[in-house]
């Protein structure tokens, strides 16, 4: 009754336009960089950005903390999340605000370790390099090496970067990782660019459980790819949803093939949310 009462008021209190507030997220997670469904269980997965605590979350649809797994390895700069076919979670470790960081990795969670319940794990890392990048940090025109999304498809992780560059705010690269621990330079394939104004930085993205479409999210808007072409997503047809609330939104995920959840950080009276957004 309590959290029906307090959906209410956000409805009532906050106009979100095209996004329908699913639940409002717990304090310990008002940072939300990453989202993620979990197959095998149904669990919401989610992580905080840099300068909170280490812990992966386990949510049920309610919004509700189900798990607090502590994962041993620094939060740098957590931004986004995502599952392999098999279960096994990866955390992007490569938020690169400044672009000169030489410590960029993803942490990978077994599936075996998170059914084993335990309350906290030590992942493996993929440590990367960018094939472009020789300068830490290169000239201002040249920075697209910060990184806020990816998501596994087939047998790679695929990495979306946040370009830093004035310019060329919306410009985003495409690269290709292992999945597997080790130390990698990263395998550049493409780049798109969504728009030249204030507010497309790519935030988070995700490929849908048919593996046929692909989100991008930024903070104005949702661009969704299909069709495919191999594996440049930026090939495909696409489409731009734009959205009619304004928010700092950090994380997306296909709920099905017909709807999102995207979430934001919770900033004074607004944000904080788990969000449903239709796409067709």
């Amino acid at each position: 009754m309590i959290r029906l009462l307090i959906l209410l008021l956000l409805a009532t209190s906050c106009d979100t336009g095209n996004m329908i507030v699913v639940a409002d997220l717990p304090l310990d997670l008002n940072e939300v960089s990453g989202t993620e469904i979990s197959s095998h269980n149904g669990s919401i997965w989610m992580i905080n950005d840099s300068g909170n605590k280490p812990i992966l979350y386990g949510l049920n649809e309610n919004g509700t903390i189900m798990k607090a797994i502590r994962i041993n390895a620094k939060n740098r700069d957590w931004e986004d999340l995502t599952i392999d076919l098999d279960g096994n979670i990866y955390i992007g470790n490569f938020g690169n605000n400044a672009n000169d960081s030489k410590n960029l990795s993803i942490l990978k969670i077994s599936i075996d370790s998170l059914n084993a319940n335990l309350t906290s794990i030590t992942p493996e890392i993929i440590e990367f390099t960018y094939p472009d990048q020789s300068k830490f940090p290169p000239k201002k025109a040249k920075r697209h090496f910060d990184c806020e999304s990816f998501f596994f498809y087939r047998d790679s992780l695929y990495l979306f970067t946040k370009s830093r560059a004035p310019k060329k705010r919306g410009t985003t690269n495409l690269y290709q990782l292992p999945s597997i621990s080790g130390r990698y330079e990263a395998k550049y394939i493409s780049s798109f660019n969504t728009c030249e104004d204030s507010g497309c930085w790519v935030t988070s993205a995700d490929i849908d459980p048919e593996e046929n479409q692909m989100a991008l999210l930024t903070e104005n808007s949702v661009f969704i790819f299909s069709e495919f072409i191999g594996r440049d997503f930026f090939s495909a047809e696409f489409k731009r949803y734009p959205f009619q609330f304004n928010s700092q939104k950090e994380s997306v995920c296909f709920k099905n093939d017909s709807t999102l959840y995207i979430t934001d950080e919770y900033l004074g009276m607004h944000g904080g949310n788990l969000y449903e957004f239709k796409i067709n």
